[in-house]
């Protein structure tokens, strides 16, 4: 994992990823206050919060995410989420993400 380049894919938002033919596995470091503004996508996601608190919004639906949540993202649902403090979260899409290699 070390050997990742960090890139900042959203402003606050820096990932490291891995790409097969099909997923991507993104680890997240997230800065407290960053927005991922509403937007939705044809691929499946799984997020993992992994440390800190993140408040995501799946569908209208506000939710506080903690350590150790797992929310389902289905293709298509509008979503977005901003970090509560700072945070580390991690990614999985179906199919991979092509605009992210």
């Amino acid at each position: 994992m070390s050997k990742i380049e960090e890139k900042e894919i959203f402003p606050g938002y820096f990932g490291k990823l891995i790409h097969g033919e099909k997923i991507t596995w993104a680890f997240w470091r997230v800065i407290k206050g960053s927005e991922v503004p509403e937007h939705s996508h044809h691929h499946e996601q799984m997020m993992h919060v992994v440390e800190g608190e993140f408040e995501f919004t799946l569908d209208g639906n506000k939710m506080i995410c903690k350590a150790g949540d797992v929310i389902h993202i289905p293709s298509n649902k509008l979503h977005s989420g901003i970090a509560l403090t700072d945070c580390k979260l991690m990614d999985v899409f179906s199919p991979a993400r092509e605009e992210y290699k």
